[in-house]
């Protein structure tokens, strides 16, 4: 029981430093999907028990202004942010795009962030 916890502290650490750099890099542009296709962007949603926003790097397919991202981890917090409150933001292409999300649970948990035309606060 103690070698799980340390190794999942170890994984969340090397996640949380690797986000420090990797997440300034793609809320910029930096390996933005295009229009149709898959790429880098950087999924914001609100903590369902803090209340913060939490910011998070995934790759993600985009078509238009849908993004489908999806994780094999049942436990990752931003799975479950979005379960509780399916207000989101995506950043790709160096902006930030008001979203609504829809999750879906499997062997492969699927998250489709659709974009609305929403006044965006966090854009200016």
């Amino acid at each position: 029981m103690a070698a799980e916890r340390e190794s999942a502290d170890i994984t969340r650490d090397l996640f949380r430093t690797l986000n420090r750099f990797v997440k300034p890099a793609v809320k910029a542009g930096l390996g933005s999907p295009l229009p149709v296709g898959l790429g880098a962007v950087v999924l914001e949603n609100t903590g369902r028990v803090s209340g913060k926003t939490r910011e998070v790097p995934v790759l993600g397919f985009r078509v238009g202004d849908r993004v489908i991202v999806s994780t094999v981890r049942s436990d990752s917090q931003w799975l479950k942010n979005l379960e509780a409150d399916d207000r989101a933001a995506v950043w790709y292409c160096g902006r930030r795009h008001a979203a609504s999300a829809s999750v879906r649970r499997g062997p492969l948990n699927v998250v489709t962030l659709d974009g609305h035309d929403d006044p965006d606060p966090g854009d200016a």
